[in-house]
């Protein structure tokens, strides 16, 4: 049984995700509930929990004010918020787990089961990613949790070439010419990339637009991105494609 622990500032919430562990999740055990950064911070250094579900906000601060203050992290964690575009995107930035309230009762098992087979390690490296996300606003400083198979990837976003689509998987250029194979599809990753400078020109490419050299009109369309890597533009995207080009560099 994995020992767990409830961090919300509302009571019906905590009462709520206890019954759902309860009834859905039979390999948690809730050892605790706790309403505020301070009673969450007690209650993870009394009963050294193996997972933390944590509601964002709270009365008297944030759940990052609670890990803020817990050096080493020795257990995993599962954010839960309200839709708020800006936490969710530093989740996806870092490869976190999350719950949207109201939470889904089978979605919490998924993402507990996720977490807890998760080597620490690799957790402190996602939650040291999200709290430099959190922290910077300057966008050519942020950097992405990528995760494949046998490794896990904490790359800077300006260094990312474009993306390729490769049927459910999603293949990732670097300036370095490495590449990526991560099982995650190309939307998934412009939801991600959209906000950091990267345009989706066709149904199999996402584009970093910092790096492109040149546009060319022959043949429909393309890009040409730093490499001299020559990238087709679908006719559909051509026209906001220059357009962003227009506002970015007066094309």
């Amino acid at each position: 049984m994995h020992r767990t622990i409830i961090i919300d500032d509302e009571a019906h919430q905590r009462l709520t995700i206890e019954k759902m562990v309860r009834n859905y999740c039979p390999t948690l055990k809730v050892v605790a509930k706790a309403e505020s950064v301070q009673s969450g911070l007690k209650a993870i250094i009394k009963h050294k929990p193996d997972l933390v579900l944590l509601d964002i906000e709270l009365a008297d601060g944030t759940g990052f004010d609670i890990l803020d203050q817990l050096h080493p992290i020795n257990f995993k964690v599962i954010f839960i918020t309200a839709f708020d575009q800006y936490a969710i995107k530093a989740f996806r930035f870092s490869a976190l787990d999350y719950l949207l309230k109201p939470v889904d009762p089978d979605e919490l098992c998924r993402a507990a089961t996720k977490a807890v087979e998760t080597i620490q390690h690799d957790f402190n490296l996602q939650i040291n990613n999200l709290r430099r996300f959190i922290k910077t606003d300057d966008k050519n400083h942020q950097k992405i949790i990528i995760k494949t198979y046998d490794n896990i990837h904490l790359v800077p976003v300006r260094d990312i070439l474009f993306c390729e689509s490769d049927n459910n998987y999603t293949r990732i250029h670097l300036l370095d010419h490495r590449q990526i194979m991560v099982s995650a599809t190309l939307k998934e990753y412009e939801d991600i990339l959209s906000e950091s400078g990267f345009f989706r020109i066709h149904k199999s490419y996402l584009i970093n637009m910092k790096r492109i050299i040149r546009f060319e009109r022959a043949e429909g369309g393309s890009v040409v991105l730093e490499g001299d890597i020559k990238i087709p533009v679908a006719s559909r995207k051509r026209e906001e494609l220059l357009e962003i080009l227009d506002q970015l560099t007066n094309f």
